[in-house]
């Protein structure tokens, strides 16, 4: 019921449930056809489960710059990184002029909820015969040009974590149009069995990645409620946008052409001491507030990974704080 009825609100022919969001982007992954060694290009200023996802697939991810207007992957810093790193082979295969490696695909983050630059990403995609997984997790009830994100590339994946605008616990979804995907997905979440009256049979490695029904049950019920959780967030951005704007404090806006869900409210501020500053003062006076995440090249596991000059991502780690969010509806 579930899976029916995420398809029929974001216009996507078919969902798969699973047991996270994070699950919901390796299963993506495997079903589009990766292989270890290929490379993804993702974002830099992203939660570790985008790039933890590729990783789990034995692939490499390749992290580029966001735009400063959407938070969200820069289309241009994408164009550039392909212009500049990548060869379309005779087989239609990509092929990093600088590893060697085969790029085989592309997952932009709607960080926060608010929408990137979707359909520029998609048509660079369609370019260079790229898949396109839009990591959606954040964004449920967010729109880009009166669509729904997470239904434009060839999968996206959403996700109904405690601390999403709805939520059944845990959880997530994947979204697809490409019935191979999605017979492919469902197989695979549920150990690769095999359907027989009476005997166990598994012809691939499976996963243990099928949503529990109880938590399905939570996730239809929040669904009913999901547009009323949105208006309340628009709401609650409204009022900050105002509020902060009196006092010279900047709360970032959605895109032009877009709805977001604001899942997060974030604020600029002028610079890493002004940051931080924010940060001592609010949480030192019970108001809870974080920085955003620490830029992925950065962490351990990824130093070594394939960057551009991330000039805009490490312009907004400098100066964005998330502020409370939640909404009583």
């Amino acid at each position: 019921q579930l899976e029916e009825e995420i398809a029929a609100y974001t216009g996507a022919k078919y969902a798969v449930a699973a047991v996270s969001g994070t699950n919901a982007l390796h299963m993506a992954l495997l079903v589009s056809g990766i292989e270890a060694g290929n490379e993804v290009i993702t974002q830099a200023f992203s939660f570790v489960a985008t790039a933890n996802a590729i990783a789990y697939c034995s692939a490499y991810p390749i992290f580029i710059d966001v735009d400063q207007r959407t938070l969200g992957m820069s289309a241009k810093a994408l164009e550039e990184f392909l212009k500049e790193n990548a060869r379309k082979e005779s087989n239609g295969e990509v092929v990093n002029v600088r590893t060697g490696n085969r790029i085989h695909a592309v997952v932009p983050m709607h960080t926060f909820g608010f929408p990137c630059q979707i359909d520029q990403i998609q048509k660079l995609c369609e370019e260079w015969g790229l898949v396109l997984i839009e990591d959606a997790a954040e964004s449920l009830g967010s729109l880009y040009q009166g669509k729904h994100t997470g239904t434009f590339g060839d999968i996206g994946v959403y996700s109904f974590n405690g601390n999403k605008t709805i939520t059944s616990g845990g959880g997530g979804v994947l979204l697809t149009n490409k019935e191979k995907y999605a017979i492919s997905a469902k197989h695979l979440t549920t150990q690769a069995k095999v359907a027989h009256a009476w005997e166990f049979r598994h012809d691939s490695i499976g996963y243990n990645y099928r949503m529990p029904n109880i938590n399905a049950a939570l996730a239809c019920a929040q669904l009913e409620q999901l547009e009323g959780f949105v208006q309340a967030k628009r709401e609650l951005a409204s009022f900050y946008s105002r509020a902060l704007g009196e006092i010279g404090i900047t709360f970032f806006k959605e895109p032009e052409n877009c709805r977001s869900n604001y899942w997060l409210g974030a604020i600029l501020l002028d610079d890493l001491k002004e940051r931080d500053e924010f940060l001592e003062y609010s949480n030192s006076n019970g108001v809870m507030s974080r920085p955003a995440w620490n830029l992925l090249h950065t962490m351990p596991m990824f130093v070594n990974a394939q960057t551009d000059s991330l000039q805009n991502s490490k312009w907004i780690f400098d100066r964005l704080v998330n502020i409370p969010s939640s909404v009583i509806f």
